[in-house]
Parts: structure tokens; sequence; C-alpha cells
């Protein structure tokens, strides 16, 4: 069989089981199956032998531990210190709770790395917050939508994490890369919110004391080291993103018994039930998808698409759009760790061909998956919001769109202007960014 047969096999039937409401995790598996038939030298039982291979993976162990570190914040009450100090710092401005919305998000995003816990934890607090201040039910929800997918942007990242263990690139390089994006993103967030709020005449509020903004920098700062331990822990050469991914965990459990006391044994044992569940179902799509991978590098799929390109000649900037379209697209329909190992082993070979550094690339590549936490008919992050806003989806895309074009033009700036991801990197690590 040819590669654009197997490419076509394989995508077809994978579509084809999401559009029947098959679990992603289970398509990409069973979407691998009849090519395994179809050639004589194959067998269905690689299947399982590719899954258990991508398992034997020490930076994996860094996705559950992240998991972990992010429920036990969000158990010990983190989220309402990081709203104080989000309040007392921009909460006078025009629509200022909506603001606040961003900039807690943006705290959340540099200790947990997980969009989700995000939009669940800050959500639940801040959607009845924002009602009550005059903002529509879809603007709430479409703002703490919008503004928790930075969780997967600002370091630490789970995607990060697989992003360099599976295309062995510096995590701690993805990590210094995604600061100066991720801050970008925040504040084009912010300038939507601020048109929204002078829209709609709301008036700003009074300024937060000086001695209200340290009492309330006091109270969240232990909370605000976590990310300055992790990424200056991993950068310092002191530890792996795996065992930072422990001593975050640690770190957050030490804040919620002993500090804060804001959680007993019993709650610790319903998180570590929680977060034992949303890592096996992340870690099993990444064994199916290994699986699915391995079936287009097995009939050099990547490879013909490299020789396709090169027949383009396109430049690194035509190519970063094209990436990002494809990320963009496959991000709508898929979760994001299955589309990179998919994906982006798919593309790795072509960006290399054309001559795009391989952080450039990842950057490109986790933004725009960005986008599909909070598009249909994935868009995850978003159909939590929808569930604590109490409103249906479609009744929240004008206002997601509106949030999402300000951020759409960072991902562009970051496709033209390599330096935006590169420029950190290579000041703080040079000797693993060239």
């Amino acid at each position: 069989m040819t590669p654009g047969t197997v490419a076509s096999i394989l995508f077809g039937l994978l579509f084809l089981l999401i559009i029947l409401r098959v679990p992603v995790a289970f398509a990409l598996a069973l979407a691998c199956i009849p090519v395994f038939f179809l050639e004589p030298r194959l067998t269905p039982v690689l299947v399982l032998q590719e899954m258990f291979r991508s398992y034997n993976s020490f930076v994996l162990l860094a996705v559950p531990f992240f998991l972990l570190a992010a429920n036990l914040m969000n158990a010990a009450g983190i989220t309402d210190r990081l709203i104080r100090l989000s309040r007392a710092m921009v909460g006078h401005l025009p629509g200022g709770i909506g603001h606040v919305n961003v900039v807690v998000s943006m705290f959340f995003a540099g200790i947990s790395g997980s969009s989700t816990a995000d939009a669940a934890g800050i959500g639940s607090l801040l959607i009845p917050q924002m009602k009550k201040e005059g903002f529509s039910p879809s603007f709430s929800v479409a703002v703490t939508a919008c503004s928790s997918v930075m969780g997967v942007i600002i370091p630490p990242s789970i995607l990060m994490v697989v992003w360099g263990g599976l295309m062995s690139v510096s995590i701690g390089g993805l990590f210094v890369a995604g600061i100066l994006p991720g801050i970008l993103i925040g504040l084009a967030m912010m300038v939507a919110v601020y048109v929204y709020a002078r829209r709609h005449g709301m008036q700003p509020h009074g300024r937060t004391t000086l001695k209200e903004f340290a009492s309330a920098l006091a109270g969240a700062l232990l909370a605000l080291l976590t990310p300055v331990i992790i990424v200056g822990g991993i950068v310092g050469g002191l530890f792996t993103p795996t065992e930072a991914s422990v001593v975050a965990a640690l770190y957050a459990l030490v804040l919620g018994l002993i500090v804060y006391r804001a959680v007993g044994p019993r709650e610790v044992a319903h998180v570590f039930y929680d977060t034992g569940r949303f890592a096996a179902i992340a870690l099993f799509c990444i064994g199916t998808a290994s699986a699915f991978g391995w079936t287009l590098a097995y009939f050099k799929i990547p490879a013909a698409l490299v020789s396709y390109v090169q027949v383009m000649n396109l430049g690194i900037v035509e190519m970063g759009f094209a990436v990002a379209i494809a990320f963009l697209i496959i991000g709508c329909f898929i979760d994001a760790i299955p589309a990179i190992i998919i994906l982006g082993t798919v593309l790795y070979p072509v960006t290399q061909e054309v001559g795009m550094h391989p952080i450039h690339f990842a950057m490109i590549g986790i933004i725009s998956l960005a986008f599909g936490l909070v598009t249909p008919p994935y868009g995850l992050c978003l159909l939590i919001s929808c569930s604590i806003g109490e409103i249906p989806v479609k009744a929240a895309m004008r206002d997601v769109a509106f949030i999402l074009l300000p951020m759409l033009a960072i991902l562009v700036l970051v496709v033209v202007f390599p330096s935006i991801s590169l420029w950190l990197p290579r000041l703080l690590l040079p000797q693993f960014v060239n």
C-alpha cells in the first residue's frame, strides 16, 4: 500500500469514528486495525506492543504529577488567594472582574499546567460574580473558557512535557519559550474585556490601597512561588521536568495540609483518586495515539510529506502558517495530546526540512491547539464553562469569537516573528537553544 492509501484509510476511519461519537482514545486504536490486517507483514498485536512501549517513558510521569499539583492547589483554596491578588492589581479597570478573570488564569497557569483545572476551578468562582457585576452570561463564560487555555501555554505545561519528551526538544526551553507568548495572549484578552466594558458603559472601580495590595500579595506569595520553583529549578539544572512535577505536587500538598490547613486526609484521598482517574484517561490517549503515529511512520507518510513540501519550496513563515492551520483544524476534533503525537510527529521532519527551529514549531503547535479547547465540537474548556454558566454552547460562540480574535493575532505574530518564542530561551538556556 502507498503512503497516500494508508493515510486515507487511517484518517478517514478516525474521523468517521469521531463523527459516530466513539471516544477518541478508542477511535485511534480502532483506525489502525484494518491497516494491520491488510498489510501481511503486520499483526494487530503490534498495536498493544506500541502502546506499552510508549508508556515506558520517565518523562510521562510528569503528567499525573502536574495534574496532582493542580488539583491539590484547587482543593487548598489557592484560587481564592489568587483572585484576591488579581482584584488588587486590575480590579479598578473598567470591567474589573473580567480583567481579574484573565489575570488569575495567568497566575493559575503558572501553577497548574492544566487548562481544564483552570476552567473548572476559576469558572465556578468567577462566572457568578461576573454576572452579578453586569456581564452577560455568554461573555462571562467566554472569558473564563478563553483565558483558561493559557494553562497549556504559560509554563509549566503538560502539553510541553509531552511535546518535549516525544520530539527530544528541551522541555526547559519550551517552558521558557511559553512565557512571552502567554503574557501577550493574556494582555490581548484584557484588551477585549476593556472594549466590551466600554461598549456597555461599565465604570471603573476604586483603586486598591497599597496596604490592601501588600496583604493580597502576602496571602498569595507562597502559591506564586510554584512556577519560580519549577521553571527556575529546571533552568538552573536542579532537577528534570519529571522531578519538577513531583516537587510541585509535594509543595502543593504541604501548602494545603500544613501551611493553609485547608484540606484534610479525606480531601487529599479524594484528590488522589480524581487525579488518577484523569491521568489514566490522558495516558491511555497517549498509548493509542502512539500506535497510530507508529503506523504513520511505518508506511513512511512523514517522508512522503517531506518530499511534497520540498517540491513546493516553502519558507519558514509559509510553513508556520501551514502548521498553524493544520493544528487549528485537528484541535477542533481531538484532544491536544493525541494531536501532538499524530500530527506533531508527521510535521516535525517537514519543519526541519525548511529550517524552522524546533521550539518555534512547538510554540506554533501548542498555541494553535489551545484554540481547540474552546472551539466545537471538542472544546472541552468551553463545555466546562458553559456547564458552570448554565447556558448552551451555541449561546456563547459569538463572544468566544470576539475574544479569540486578538488571541489569533498573537498566533500570527508568533508565526511571523520567531524571536517572540526564541528570545528568552536563547537568553536563559543558550546551551540547549542555538
